[in-house]
């Protein structure tokens, strides 16, 4: 490969990350500095832009010129599967690691605000890359980058010291925060979380930001912004869809639908109903997360058959309650399914139509406050919660 085929990568996803308004001049150094292809590991997965699935393994080694290409595609990586367990060939069951899409790396890191000298803490290291970018643009003696994985956290530290950074590198629970560093003008996790940890909070200082992608249980998921007061709360508003990897302490295990079910063949003791709403309507991301926030500790699942119907199971975490709603194309009307405790579709019609009624907002419109153990998610202000219609 010629020097100027090598060149022509960077400079083409850096003209293209200018162009869409994520990668903005004054990071423009930081990215000549840290090129992605230091902290890219041999052997990936690449991934495609806005999408949750990932290609087949692919060794830099057997096609150079293919990996090159992944590199600098404005799409992410996929580094590990199964916390390390699959290695190939073919992908595994659950993506573990990767390196982000770089439109969102550095619209995260614009989003931080941040300038030289500014004391950064970093959740979930990964390849390397993002402390590789901090350490350039605040100095890396003011960067720390926690990772659990220990190989993982060995590799990219590896991977920034042969590049010439070298932030502290910690191997912990990332949840945890690092508290002996303390404290910090910014926190910027790249794992997602369902609760922010307060351990974050009290290590920001305040005035200081925590930038992180936060979901609900049901799915959706955008990047919070939120500002540390002097009272130990923290609230931001949410600044667009994310779709990052769990963070490992507050991952969640999902029983098979046989649990719930209790042995017996679907639909068991369910509740027959029809319903106007079509699953159709559930699925996109926005949607999604304006019904998790409504129905809380309960995620869907889709069925899907050849013909082009699928079924939609809803299940609770607490494995006391099921629903099942049957999308058949060209159909008005749809056959629904409920048991336990909990009547889920009726929750999740119920979440729908608030979210309708209130002008289908996006990301945009909504914010997070978290105050002692307590989150609440705001529509437009902070003393309009959005309601919470079912729950355990």
């Amino acid at each position: 490969m010629s020097d100027r085929k090598e060149e022509a990568g960077p400079e083409r996803l850096a003209s293209a990350l200018m162009k869409n308004g994520a990668l903005k001049s004054d990071w423009l150094p930081a990215f000549n500095a840290a090129p992605r292809h230091l902290f890219i590991p041999d052997m990936i997965w690449p991934g495609r832009a806005g999408m949750n699935r990932q290609d087949d393994r692919l060794i830099r080694s057997e096609d150079p010129a293919a990996w090159w290409e992944a590199v600098y595609r404005d799409a992410p990586i996929t580094t590990q599967w199964d916390d390390g367990a699959h290695t190939g060939p073919g992908k595994g069951k659950i993506p573990s690691s990767s390196n982000s899409m770089p439109t969102m790396v550095f619209s995260m890191l614009d989003s931080l605000n941040v300038e030289n000298g500014r004391r950064v803490l970093e959740i979930g290291t990964g390849t390397g890359w993002n402390a590789a970018l901090l350490s350039h643009r605040v100095g890396a003696e003011n960067v720390v980058t926690v990772e659990v994985d220990a190989d993982t956290a060995r590799d990219a530290r590896k991977r920034l010291n042969d590049a010439g950074f070298d932030p502290l590198s910690i191997t912990g629970d990332g949840a945890e925060g690092y508290a002996e560093d303390a404290p910090y003008d910014r926190v910027i996790a790249t794992a997602s979380i369902g609760s922010v940890p307060w351990q974050w909070i009290a290590q920001t200082k305040p005035g200081g930001l925590i930038v992180a992608p936060w979901g609900p249980t049901y799915g959706g998921e955008a990047v919070a912004r939120l500002a540390v007061a002097e009272d130990g709360s923290a609230t931001g508003w949410f600044l667009g869809s994310s779709a990052f990897m769990r963070l490992r302490a507050q991952r969640t295990e999902r029983k098979h639908v046989r649990e719930y079910l209790g042995g017996r063949k679907w639909p068991a003791d369910g509740r027959r109903g029809m319903t106007s709403l079509s699953p159709e309507s559930v699925g996109d991301w926005p949607v999604m997360f304006a019904i998790g926030i409504q129905v809380p500790e309960a995620f869907p699942w889709m069925e899907p058959y050849a013909d082009g119907s699928y079924t939609l199971w809803l299940r609770d975490t607490a494995v006391t309650s099921w629903a099942t709603a049957d999308y058949v194309p060209g159909r008005e009307e749809f056959e629904v399914y409920q048991s336990g405790p909990r009547n889920l579709w009726d929750e999740v019609v119920g979440a729908y139509h608030w979210w309708d009624n209130q002008g289908r907002p996006g990301f945009g419109r909504f914010g997070l406050t978290v105050k002692g153990d307590a989150e609440r998610v705001w529509l437009d202000r902070p003393d309009n919660p959005v309601p919470v219609l079912g729950g355990p």
